[in-house]
């Protein structure tokens, strides 16, 4: 699936009324570190049939601490979301964020 970026709660919270399950990545657009899991994310993303969403954390900062707020999840950037039911299930960060990884967490939850 392609990556679909957002930018705005609105947009957010039509997703989690659409999506039953799906993975957001809050994205540095400064940090090479991300720059790295934006790569593992979108190579994730061509081989799943998940929906998944990125957003851009200096571009949609009161979407990202929304997220954060809402839900309970310290903000990182990089940083790797499963939702399932507007829940996270599952999240990690930085280095841990690989293909592998979420190939393994996408087994897992679906």
């Amino acid at each position: 699936m392609d990556l679909q970026l957002i930018e705005t709660v609105e947009e957010f919270e039509k997703i989690t009324e659409k999506d039953d399950t799906f993975f957001l990545l809050k994205h540095s657009i400064a940090c090479p570190i991300s720059a790295e899991a934006k790569v593992q994310f979108e190579n994730y993303a061509s081989e799943s049939k998940t929906p998944t969403y990125i957003l851009h954390v200096q571009e949609a900062r009161p979407l990202s601490n929304e997220i954060a707020e809402k839900y309970g999840v310290k903000h990182e950037s990089p940083q790797a979301l499963l939702f399932q039911k507007n829940k996270i299930v599952w999240n990690a960060s930085h280095w841990d964020v690989t293909k592998k990884a979420l190939l393994d967490v996408d087994k897992q939850y679906m």
